[in-house]
């Protein structure tokens, strides 16, 4: 019996090509996608996208032909950002599968897929039964539709770069110099169309510095991981070589987006869901409406202090895209943002996508008389760790000990503790301020550690004194 439970995670699929994900595979994934996605919902056309990775062409055609065979019509939009697929989805109201593995290695490939409106397939939503159905599939074969439906493709670049540019106007503002370090990613694609002239859209009179524009999916240069402090370094060099105002680094499929300041300096990325939440509530107060931002739980203190000052509704949710997109519809919230540098935008189908967030920052930049280091320093104003994992044997053992160190404050009250994504531990309520995180992975025996304090010091003290009681007694636990 086919067993596929090695590649369908939490809400995409992912594996290395082609031992694990195959042409047959993919074929047998496509045509239950469709029985799960688009039929239900009356729909009898799919979108297909894929990103610069060399096997994603051919499973990306498998794909529309398993479609197919079932009586699905599909368009194939070709090479093309996560987002970009997105937007087809929403736009047209069509299921979409996107095929990617975003950051991971070029051995890897996978497949993000969405229901009409760009609405995620994970599980929970629909994810199990196209697993389900693909695994039957791939042992029986796929039984043929009474109509084949048909396969097209289409240009849709200009059309995402111009729906983006109209919900950010760029025009009007003082000229910038922008460096973007595209990863070898689908933003060597994007970025150009989006905020240059490359889809024929008129002169937004940025001048764009391109690094590693050129579509690679062995990524010669660097790993398209902006995560990585070490995949950012490139790019703080040519900042400061360039004497640009802001540097934007993507991921593989460029769903992601990370800020680099005139210094050369990484934006926190708390500090971008800040200035993108406070400017999407000012724009719906300013049209008489009251405005909800969604946050997962180790953003900054500083995203709901600042919203709900401002007079809007700040709302914390679990890590993970899949908890932040159904909280976002649930919520009808305006904006969303995670520590991972993921933006999610009502106006674009409380889907996330890295270029609207880019767009949002320069604007608020050009606007203003400010450098990108001075706009930043007003939404962070506390100092964090950033996520830092242990490799521990025994994660839940690691984790008692870390109750055991802070028992008395616990028992009197001074420190608070609450058990929400892993276990929050906050003295946030008095001074010394300071709160931190610890998170179990969900596929290794990683701790992962987040702490944010209103001192440097009290920051590093403890950071270092978490760190030494989960590490204790561990070999080569760094990570």
């Amino acid at each position: 019996m086919s067993d596929l439970s090695a590649i369908v995670k939490a809400y995409d699929v992912r594996g290395v090509v082609p031992d694990e994900l195959d042409e047959e595979c993919a074929q047998a994934l496509g045509a239950a996608f469709a029985d799960v996605a688009a039929a239900p919902d009356g729909g009898t056309l799919v979108a297909v996208g894929y990103d610069m990775r060399d096997s994603s062409p051919g499973l990306a055609a498998a794909f529309a032909e398993g479609a197919a065979w079932r009586g699905v019509d599909v368009v194939m939009i070709g090479l093309c950002s996560t987002d970009g697929l997105y937007y087809v989805s929403g736009s047209r109201g069509i299921a979409g599968a996107m095929f990617t593995a975003s950051h991971n290695p070029a051995q890897y490939n996978g497949i993000k897929m969405c229901h009409p409106g760009a609405r995620p397939v994970g599980r929970g939503a629909g994810l199990e039964q196209v697993q389900h159905l693909a695994e039957q599939y791939l042992d029986e074969g796929i039984p043929a539709a009474e109509r084949q439906g048909e396969i097209r493709t289409e240009d849709t670049l200009a059309d995402y770069a111009q729906h983006l540019r109209s919900l950010v106007g760029l025009d009007g503002q003082r000229p910038l110099k922008v460096v973007i370090d595209a990863g070898n990613g689908m933003a060597g694609l994007t970025a150009g169309a989006v905020l240059g002239t490359e889809a024929g859209l008129p002169d937004l009179g940025l001048e764009i510095v391109p690094m590693y524009f050129e579509l690679d999916g062995t990524f010669p240069n660097h790993e398209a991981n902006p995560l990585d402090p070490d995949n950012l370094i490139d790019l703080q060099t040519a900042v400061i070589g360039e004497q640009a105002d802001i540097g934007l680094a993507f991921d593989g499929d460029a769903d992601r987006c990370f800020v680099i300041d005139e210094r050369g300096v990484a934006v926190n990325p708390s500090a971008v869901t800040a200035l993108v939440g406070l400017r999407e509530l000012e724009k719906e107060k300013a049209a008489g409406r009251e405005a909800t931002v969604i946050h997962n739980l180790i953003t900054s203190r500083a995203v709901p202090e600042l919203i709900e000052a401002a007079g809007g509704r700040a709302v914390r949710t679990r890590v993970g895209h899949s908890f932040i997109k159904a909280q976002m519809a649930e919520e009808q919230a305006v904006f969303g943002g995670e520590h991972s540098a993921h933006y999610y935008f009502r106006d674009f189908w409380f889907a996330d996508t890295g270029m609207l967030a880019a767009m949002h920052v320069l604007q608020a930049l050009g606007s203003s008389s400010a450098t990108l280091s001075e706009l930043s320093e007003i939404y962070t104003p506390y100092y964090s760790s950033g996520e830092i994992n242990s490799r521990v044997s025994d994660p839940e053992a690691a984790l008692q000990r870390v109750r055991d160190a802070f028992a008395d404050d616990i028992a009197s009250g001074v420190v608070a503790v609450e058990e929400f994504d892993g276990v929050t531990f906050s003295h946030w309520d008095a001074a010394p301020r300071w709160w931190f995180n610890l998170r179990s992975s969900n596929t290794e025996p990683l701790l992962r550690l987040n702490v944010e304090a209103h001192d440097e010091d009290i920051l590093a003290k403890i950071t270092d004194g978490v760190l030494a009681v989960v590490r204790e007694g561990q070999e080569d636990d760094d990570e």
